[in-house]
């Protein structure tokens, strides 16, 4: 170990440090990624072509953030997280900058599906969280995975009324490309974030060695908890991808004013920086499992009164909060389940397999609410499919066995 990873691994103010720059990328790069759906019904007005085909667009680009974390997860377990970083912050730059000059359906799949979600992939959860682990000791990764998670929900706080604002002063157009400068200021994240990982003070605290890919894929697919916390994160990408590509689109047919779109994914950022925060907190205190399923049935609650409910500008914000609660809480738990199942050494990959899943999940739900809405003029089937998936998931995690993986030679890593 050389001597700066020793200051780096005794000096709790550089535990600040690698928080900040992993949460200010993940803010930088969720929030704008989670405010684009704003923008779904401008890009409509401009292009002509339906919110189905441009929902597809949105849909492929949940698709292909997932398909990009396996791969950027390896990488970065290999050579660490900077060069990956790097990469992404650039694309995500250059496809939210070309997003307004795209005017087919491959082209905006392109921009908004290939490089921006691409980008954001490789500047995304499992790279970011998978590097926090590493750099953070063991007994501060519960809370160092919430504060990170937090800062995507702060990303997006911050992000949607800045879109509306924009929008107000500068145009659609010039709103999306100032947004994607913006995204450039994680630049310097990937310098903080370079390392492949130090080991915390003490051999118990080592975090464990990468394996060949290969053998710890091998290893994940044979554990029986890995696959159900994997169909559990499908669904909450199905409910996060629609809410943040469709709400907008939701309170727009119940008749209330666009602006009101913008500050209930607004609220939902907000609200999520409690929960991830709340959540990164009780991952050290109760078992995660529980948690996941606690979450995931007051998603499904929430809907079901939600439906009941008169539609009202208050209503939606209330409810946007409540939603907001439960947004990305579901990250803390989750990481916390694949290190503490396999350790640290291929955590980029191995969660990078399990946010597949979830976009696998966000594709759905970004596509089918579109499908669903020209089909029917209303999205009330997506919030019936949305209650039956919720309840699902909260009952799929309690199976779940929280013990960490025998490995023949290898440390057991530890959350």
């Amino acid at each position: 170990m050389t001597s700066t990873e020793h200051r780096a691994t005794r000096a709790p103010q550089l535990w600040w440090l690698v928080l900040l720059a992993a949460a200010g990328t993940f803010a930088l790069t969720m929030g704008t990624r989670q405010t684009m759906g704003f923008f779904l019904s401008p890009l409509n007005t401009a292009t002509g072509l339906g919110v189905g085909s441009i929902s597809l667009a949105f849909a492929f680009g949940q698709l292909w953030w997932g398909l990009t974390q396996p791969f950027a997860g390896a990488v970065a377990d290999k050579v660490g997280a900077g060069r990956v970083l790097l990469a992404g912050v650039l694309l995500v730059a250059l496809g939210t900058y070309l997003t307004p000059l795209m005017t087919t359906t491959a082209g905006l799949i392109v921009a908004i599906g290939v490089l921006s979600a691409g980008g954001a992939g490789m500047a995304g959860p499992s790279v970011l969280m998978a590097a926090t682990a590493r750099l953070m000791p063991p007994e501060r990764r519960g809370m160092a995975t919430g504060v990170v998670n937090a800062g995507g929900s702060f990303g997006q706080f911050l992000m949607a009324p800045l879109a509306a604002a924009l929008t107000m002063g500068l145009g659609w157009v010039n709103a999306l490309q100032v947004l994607g400068l913006i995204v450039l200021l994680a630049l310097p994240a990937a310098w903080v974030l370079r390392g492949p990982g130090f080991a915390a003070a003490g051999p118990s605290s080592a975090p464990s060695a990468a394996k060949p890919a290969r053998q710890a894929m091998a290893q994940a697919f044979a554990h029986s908890g890995y696959w159900l916390l994997s169909a559990g994160f499908f669904v909450c990408g199905f409910h996060v991808a629609f809410l943040a590509t469709h709400l907008p689109g939701v309170i727009a047919a119940c008749g209330l004013p666009a602006p009101v779109g913008a500050w209930a994914l607004g609220i939902i950022g907000l609200f999520n920086i409690v929960g991830s925060l709340a959540m990164g907190w009780a991952v050290g205190r109760w078992r995660m499992k529980s948690l996941l399923a606690l979450v995931y049935a007051t998603r499904a609650v929430a809907v079901l009164v939600f439906l009941f409910a008169p539609k009202t500008e208050a209503v939606m914000l209330v409810f946007a909060g409540v939603m907001g609660l439960t947004f990305l809480s579901t990250v803390p738990p989750t990481v916390g389940l694949v290190a503490k199942f396999f350790g640290t050494g291929n955590m980029a990959m191995l969660f990078g397999l399990v946010m597949l899943s979830h976009q696998v999940g966000g594709f759905l739900g970004a596509w089918l609410g579109g499908q669903v809405f020209e089909a029917t003029g209303s999205y009330d089937w997506i919030w019936y499919i949305d209650i039956v998936l919720a309840v699902g998931a909260a009952l799929v995690h309690l199976p779940i066995r929280e013990a960490p993986v025998v490995r023949v030679g290898v440390q057991t890593g530890t959350v």
